[in-house]
């Protein structure tokens, strides 16, 4: 159970559930076990899968847009998204699933800790009723997207026996129908990720605890709201009495790509703070502190403090539960290359070295000393080779993980897990994982002008070339926060 970490969202939506990293963990048990998620894979996914986009764009018109060719490709992105909003907004078809059980993965995007037990199809269902889908140039994804997926996770067959059953009720009736032995709750992270998204940081006051997504105001909990909520999701996952619980750590919530760190005077330390963060689309020498949102380096020291005390409060209250705490802040940070500078960076796995070294079109990403180059860096490909030269841990919204930084995340896990005495049989699957990262495996050549893109699909510098009124990656940031508009 968790929100779009658990889930496998990356490059804007949800895509191949299977390729998340509960079910990336699942592949190493021998015998296998069953793992059910719902499947997203119609349309490329849901609310926009941005690297299908890419392609889509690549096919149409090439290896580069020219400015002479805005227009198309705005009316060619407008037409796929129009697409892809009535097919999700049930204009297409009926988005029923037959099925009797819940899905294993109970993971939902946007999710904070207290929509675990608070969000349940029917409550989905009327919100949708009564906030009717927008159709115009200015809403381009689908409405509510987050709400329909919470539908199709929680009640795939949209009827009445499940209609009532939140995230915990789901765990709790597949606990008394054939049992669970282990159970990953990756929650939290959305309750201070909208200040990232959003740019912008708003307390919480006293009204947002024990509310729902749409009726919260702030885009960070205070840590003793914070507490409060953990202690409550934690009693009520220990009443369904699950031998292992496996909670993580949170993460730096400035440490993706999302944003973008400049400098004052626009150099780029070895390691350390910047002294503004903004819209990762947004170059160095273009951002201008009066005209773009941001965030000020005392703003993501502050957030990064809060991190640590959510993380200080998650240990103690696992402790007192006796959950097992998997350390996946230590790791994440590890790998922060523009936080720490190359050389202070951990090592990864050596069997993912040995992956990527293995598959002929990772091969030139380990140096001869044995060095992967991957990082959490937005990805960029190299201008002669139109490979890839850096990133590769995030992918496209520059939010979340890869497919490669799923399974650098279901390795920690597996390993924690091993240490509470779970039993696989089988090694993480890095040939898999790395096969089906074909932003490293197989790059977008777009991806190679890549300001011009993100210009594109942002529409910066005041310019409007396309029929999209807000811009896509603007969009899909807002996904993720309380606040209902971003500036």
């Amino acid at each position: 159970m968790g929100d779009s970490m658990a889930q496998g969202f990356k490059n804007g939506g949800v895509y191949r559930t299977d390729l998340s990293f509960p079910s990336l963990i699942a592949r190493c048990f021998d015998p296998p076990i069953e793992f059910e998620s719902p499947v997203f894979t119609a349309q490329t996914g849901i609310p926009v899968n941005m690297e299908m986009l890419v392609r889509g764009l690549q096919d149409e018109f090439g290896d580069k847009i020219y400015w002479n060719q805005y227009l198309n490709a705005g009316t060619h992105i407008f037409r796929t998204l129009r697409r892809i909003k009535n097919y999700w907004e049930g204009n297409k078809r009926s988005l029923q699933v037959e099925r009797d059980t819940p899905y294993h993965n109970q993971g939902i995007w946007g999710f904070s800790n207290s929509d675990s037990w608070l969000i349940h199809e029917e409550y989905c269902r009327n919100f949708i009723k009564h906030n009717p889908p927008t159709y115009s140039v200015f809403s381009v994804l689908p409405d509510h997207a987050m709400y329909t997926t919470a539908r199709l996770v929680l009640n795939p067959t949209l009827t009445p026996p499940f209609e009532n059953h939140s995230m915990i009720d789901n765990v709790k009736c597949l606990q008394k129908n054939g049992g669970v032995e282990n159970l990953i709750s990756c929650l939290g992270h959305n309750n201070i990720v909208g200040a990232v998204t959003n740019l912008n940081i708003i307390y919480s006051e006293q009204h947002d605890l024990n509310t729902t997504h749409s009726k919260r105001t702030c885009t960070v909990f205070r840590p003793e709201h914070f507490k409060e909520e953990i202690e409550n999701l934690y009693l009520k996952i220990a009443e369904i009495d699950i031998p292992r619980v496996f909670v993580p750590t949170i993460p730096y919530v400035t440490i993706p790509p999302a944003i973008r760190g400049v400098n004052e005077d626009k150099t780029k330390p070895r390691k350390g703070y910047f002294d503004y963060y903004s819209r990762f689309w947004i170059w160095d020498e273009d951002f201008n502190p009066e005209k773009h949102p941001h965030l000020t380096k005392d703003d993501a020291i502050t957030l990064d403090l809060h991190v640590d005390q959510y993380n200080t409060i998650i240990r103690e209250t696992a402790s007192k539960y006796g959950f097992h705490v998997v350390p996946v802040a230590k790791h994440v940070s590890d790998t922060a290359r523009r936080r720490l500078g190359a050389e202070n960076v951990r090592p990864f796995p050596p069997e993912f070295i040995k992956a990527l070294r293995a598959n002929e079109n990772t091969s030139y990403l380990v140096d001869k000393y044995g060095r992967p180059r991957i990082s959490t860096d937005f990805i960029r490909l190299h201008d002669d080779t139109l490979k890839l030269d850096r990133g590769g841990i995030f992918s496209l919204d520059g939010l979340h993980p890869s497919t490669i930084g799923y399974g650098l995340i279901a390795n920690i896990y597996k390993m924690s897990m091993e240490s509470a005495g779970v039993r696989f049989g089988k090694p993480m699957d890095w040939d898999h994982i790395i096969q089906n990262e074909t932003l490293v495996t197989n790059p977008p050549v777009l991806l190679n002008d890549l300001r011009v893109l993100l210009r594109f699909l942002s529409m910066g510098n005041g310019e409007r070339f396309t029929t999209l009124g807000r811009n896509i990656l603007q969009q899909t940031l807002e996904m993720f926060s309380s606040q209902p508009k971003l500036d």
